[in-house]
């Protein structure tokens, strides 16, 4: 299968993750700011939401620039990123709809971690499949990075259920804030190929 395909389905599939997001933003029933307030949680997880799955895809299309062999696991683990991500909906509106609560917060970080953790067994799928010399291999070495972000969505959840949620928060920023530039890791290896 040609990674165009790929590509193509998991765009899609984000699209329609921010498109249900947006959806769920409900519009007030009154005309001044007093209206808008109550909305600010939701409008404030919907945010957050919207950068981590900008993340993703800026990230997702660096990753697949370095695929060479699209095989069925290289399928199985993108579709355990995407199913990962597609639940951001739900706990987007869940953390939203309850003022940043410790249990939604959790469960929030929980998405996070499980995407994290996806997102690292899809590049360890494709560094199999292309090997230990590959483009991606050579870009994200021992990806502390990816690590450190799992291990502090971790920390963000147990910060949420025991000691505060807006610690926890804190950190789902600071991850988010790591991962703001797309991985330059891979467009340093795809430079110098170029050369």
């Amino acid at each position: 299968m040609p990674k165009t395909r790929l590509e193509a389905f998991s765009d899609g599939v984000l699209a329609i993750i921010i498109t249900i997001m947006v959806l769920e933003l409900k519009v007030p029933h009154g005309e001044d700011f007093a209206a808008l307030q109550p909305l600010l949680p939701a409008f404030l997880s919907y945010v957050l939401s919207f950068i981590y799955i900008g993340i993703y895809w800026n990230n997702h299309h660096h990753l697949l620039h370095t695929v060479k062999h699209v095989t069925g696991g290289v399928l199985w683990a993108n579709l355990h990123l995407l199913f990962w991500l597609s639940l951001f909906p739900f706990v987007t509106g869940f953390m939203g709809e309850n003022h940043f609560a410790p249990l939604p917060a959790a469960l929030y970080g929980g998405v996070l971690m499980m995407a994290g953790v996806a997102y690292w067994v899809l590049t360890r799928v494709i560094i199999h499949e292309d090997g230990p010399n590959s483009l991606l291999a050579k870009a994200v070495g021992n990806d502390v990075k990816g690590k450190l972000s799992v291990v502090l969505y971790a920390v963000a959840i147990l910060c949420a259920l025991f000691v505060n949620r807006w610690v926890a928060e804190a950190i789902y920023i600071f991850v988010a804030l790591m991962w703001l530039v797309p991985d330059r890791r891979i467009e340093r290896v795809l430079t110098q190929k170029e050369k």
